[in-house]
């Protein structure tokens, strides 16, 4: 077979000529097309869940949220293994899949079982979350929300942060590439209350009371409405 390929090449060595030059322009062409990428993607197939709880201690977390959580999502199909991460204040529980596994499928899952694990996790501690699908080449944008010159006695540090949260990061979580927009620093708004233990018990009330209440107080109602000629005015209260 080999010997009859050299004769035919030897006899029609234009033929094989020009086979050749277009192998090899074609060769060039398609070298060009190539999908390579200087920077290739390594990132496992990963789903995080985030969970944060203020004022709770790193042993406190890791027996009342990483635990159940680790155990809730222990049995998916295609797991490739779990990681967990349990400080003051925060869980972060990484489920690694297959390759072959699709991350939006894999999503799901957890997502279903991160809803029974919200009722084992006792109330007040805080709600497990899913990460956003990033990779490992994601960048990192970092700004600073700053007063315009000659303002900056109009605005203090709660002030800011709550332009952050609620004006600068709403706007960002709308543009197209923007996975997740994370807040530091400032002061975040809060109102704070002193309960007097003495006037509570002359009034015969308990702490569980005093959140009720509050609970009630921060809620938005409506009502009827109230007609005035052409127009008609709704009634509505704003809780704080």
């Amino acid at each position: 077979m080999l010997d009859h390929i050299i004769q035919f090449s030897i006899r029609n060595k234009l033929i094989v000529g020009l086979l050749t030059i277009g192998l090899f322009f074609f060769g060039i062409y398609e070298t060009t097309k190539l999908p390579i990428d200087a920077v290739p993607d390594i990132t496992n197939n990963q789903v995080q869940v985030i969970t944060v709880a203020p004022s709770f201690g790193a042993t406190d977390i890791e027996r009342l949220v990483t635990f159940p959580i680790e155990q809730a999502n222990s049995n998916i199909h295609g797991i490739k293994e779990v990681r967990s991460f349990s400080r003051f204040g925060l869980s972060l529980v990484t489920i690694v899949f297959e390759d072959d596994v699709d991350v939006y499928w894999a999503r799901q899952q957890v997502a279903e079982r991160l809803q029974k694990v919200q009722a084992i996790i006792p109330k007040g501690i805080g709600m497990p979350e899913l990460g956003p699908i990033t990779t490992g080449l994601g960048e990192i944008y970092q700004y600073v929300v700053r007063p315009k010159k000659g303002y900056e006695h109009q605005y203090n540090e709660t002030e800011l942060r709550t332009i952050q949260d609620w004006i600068v990061r709403r706007q960002l979580l709308g543009v197209k590439g923007v996975a997740e927009v994370s807040s530091f620093g400032g002061k975040l708004k809060q109102y704070e209350i002193a309960v007097n233990a003495n006037k509570l018990q002359s009034y015969h009330l308990t702490i569980d009371d005093v959140f009720a209440a509050l609970e009630k107080n921060n809620q938005n109602t409506g009502g009827a409405y109230i007609e005035k000629g052409p127009t008609v005015l709704f009634i509505r209260s704003e809780g704080l």
